[in-house]
C-alpha cells in the first residue's frame, strides 16, 4: 500500500524553491519507505522518470558512472537502458541505494550543473558516510530525513484523517477532552504502539488484521538490522549492544551500560561502534546534558546516553525476541490498558520515538538525591530561551518528585514542566499532566 506520508510536502517545496539547483537526499533507516516515497513523487509530481536501483543494478548501468564527460550520451545510454523518455526539466532520475555506487553520488556536482533534469537520491546515514573514500562529496544536495510513520500519519494510513487535526486544536487550548474521547486515543495510541510506524507492519495489520502475522513482519526486519550491525562490526558487539536495548531501560539505569551488553569494558573501538548505530538511524539516542540549558549540545555528554528503537513496534516485538509471540504479554497487557509499572519502558521509548520524529534532539539528566540514587528528567527539549523537563509515566499517577525538584534546581532556566501519562490533561501546581498521546506535537 502507498501510505500519505508528511516528508511529501517538503520534497514538493525542494522542487519548487531549488527548480534543479539541488539534487534531494532522502535519508533514513532501511525499511522507512525511503524508495516507496520517491518513487510516489516522481510519479506524481514528473512527466517522466528513471529509477536507479544500485542494489541489482547491472554492470552497464555501473560502468556509465565511470565516466561522464559526455552528458549526451550518458542520459542517451540511460534512457535506451531503461526504454524510457526523459524531457528536459519535466523529469527526475533517481538513485535508489545510492551508498552502494559512491561515484554516482560523486556525480550529482556535474549532473545538477548540466541542470536539464532533476535528482533524487535515497540511502542510509551510515552506508552514506562510510562509502565515500576517494570521491568528492557533492555540495549539490538538500537533505531531507524520513523516519518510521508517526502517530498521525498511522492514525492517516487506518482511515482516521480527524484526529489529528483535533488533538493540534486542544494541544494548544489545553484543556480536557473527557473520558469517552480520551479513552478512544489511548487505545489508538496503545495500538500504534504494538503496530509501530513501519510501514510494512502497518500494511499487514491492515491487510490482514493478525498481530501474529505483523510481529512476523516486524521479526524480519529486526533480522535484517542485525544482520546490517554485525556487517558494520564483525566482532559482533554492535549485534549484542543492539539487542540489549531491551533490557537495559527495563534495568531503570541512569544510562546504557555497555560492558554489561559485550560483557566487556568499553574502549574507543565501541565508541566508534555506537557513533556508527547511532548514523544507521535505526537507534534513537539521548545524551546526558550536563549543564541543562538552551543549547544543551554545549554540554552533551557522548560519554552518559540511553539508546532507544528508532520504532517502539519493533521495541515490542524485540523485548520479546527469544520467546514466540503468544508469549508477548506486553501485546496483551498494552491492548488490555493493563501495563505494568515495570513495563514503563515501553512508553518511554514511544515518547523518544514520537519526540525524535517531531524534530528533537534527545537529551536527559540526572541528579543524585542524597543517597545511593539519582533523580532523573526523563527529556530536556528547548523552546525559545527556557527548557522544558518532561518526565513519563507508564499510569495515571501524577506524582512528580524529580520534577518538582528540578525545577527547583533550574528555576530560571525553566519554562513549561510537563508530565506526559495516560489521564485526560490536568493541571496539577506548574505543572502540565498531559495525555502521552501529545508527546508527537512537541
Amino acid at each position: 500500500m502507498i501510505f500519505k506520508r508528511k516528508l511529501y510536502e517538503k520534497m514538493l517545496r525542494w522542487k519548487k524553491e531549488r527548480n534543479g539547483k539541488s539534487a534531494l537526499l532522502i535519508k533514513g533507516a532501511r525499511r522507512v519507505g525511503k524508495s516507496t516515497l520517491v518513487e510516489e513523487f516522481a510519479k506524481k509530481e514528473y512527466d517522466s522518470y528513471i529509477l536507479i536501483d544500485f542494489s541489482e543494478a547491472s554492470t552497464e548501468i555501473d560502468e556509465l558512472f565511470g565516466n561522464i564527460r559526455d552528458l549526451d550520451y550518458f542520459f542517451f545510454r540511460l534512457q535506451n537502458l531503461f526504454h524510457v523518455t526523459l524531457y528536459e526539466r519535466r523529469s527526475v532520475i533517481i538513485f535508489d541505494e545510492v551508498q552502494l555506487q559512491p561515484l554516482a553520488r560523486q556525480a550529482i556536482k556535474h549532473l545538477v550543473k548540466d541542470g536539464r533534469y532533476d535528482y533524487i537520491e535515497t540511502g542510509s546515514l551510515l552506508t552514506l558516510k562510510k562509502n565515500v573514500e576517494n570521491i568528492v562529496i557533492p555540495s549539490e544536495e538538500h537533505s531531507l530525513v524520513l523516519y518510521p510513520m508517526d502517530f498521525e500519519e498511522f492514525r492517516w494510513a487506518l482511515g482516521d484523517n480527524i484526529s489529528g487535526d483535533s488533538m493540534r486544536q486542544i494541544f494548544i487550548m489545553k484543556q480536557a477532552i473527557g473520558d469517552s474521547l480520551h479513552r478512544k486515543w489511548m487505545r489508538d495510541l496503545r495500538l500504534y504502539m504494538v503496530i509501530g510506524g513501519m510501514p510494512q507492519a502497518v500494511d499487514t495489520y491492515i491487510t490482514t488484521n493478525n498481530l501474529e502475522q505483523v510481529d512476523e513482519k516486524k521479526r524480519e526486519i529486526l533480522s535484517l538490522y542485525n544482520d546490517d550491525f554485525r556487517k558494520i562490526d564483525p566482532s559482533g558487539n554492535a549485534s549484542r549492544i543492539f539487542m540489549d536495548i531491551p533490557a537495559q531501560l527495563s534495568g531503570n539505569a541512569n544510562r546504557y551500560m555497555v560492558s554489561s551488553a559485550i560483557s566487556g569494558r568499553a574502549n574507543g573501538t565501541i565508541e566508534t561502534v555506537v557513533a556508527d548505530m547511532a548514523d544507521s538511524m535505526v537507534v534513537t539516542m539521548a545524551y546526558h546534558a550536563n549543564d541543562p540549558n538552551v543549547g544543551m549540545g554545549l554540554s552533551r555528554d557522548f560519554n552518559r546516553y540511553k539508546m532507544f528503537l528508532c520504532d517502539t513496534g519493533l521495541f515490542v516485538t524485540l523485548a520479546f525476541w527469544d520467546k514466540d509471540y503468544t508469549e508477548n504479554t506486553i501485546y496483551n497487557k498494552l491492548l488490555s490498558d493493563k501495563l505494568s509499572a515495570n513495563l514503563g519502558y515501553v512508553y518511554e521509548n514511544l515518547v523518544a520515538q514520537m519526540l525524535r520524529t517531531a524534530g528533537n534532539e534527545l537529551y536527559y539528566y540526572t541528579f543524585p538525591d542524597g543517597s545511593n540514587h539519582n533523580y532523573e528528567i526523563d527529556f530536556l527539549l528547548s523552546k525559545g530561551d527556557k527548557i522544558v523537563p518532561i518526565e513519563v509515566k507508564s499510569s495515571g499517577y501524577k506524582t512528580h518528585k524529580s520534577l518538582d525538584l528540578f525545577c527547583e534546581k533550574f528555576s530560571s532556566r525553566v519554562g513549561e514542566k510537563i508530565l506526559l501519562y495516560t489521564k485526560d490533561y490536568q493541571k496539577d501546581g506548574e505543572v502540565l499532566c498531559l495525555p502521552a498521546y501529545f508527546a508527537w506535537l512537541m
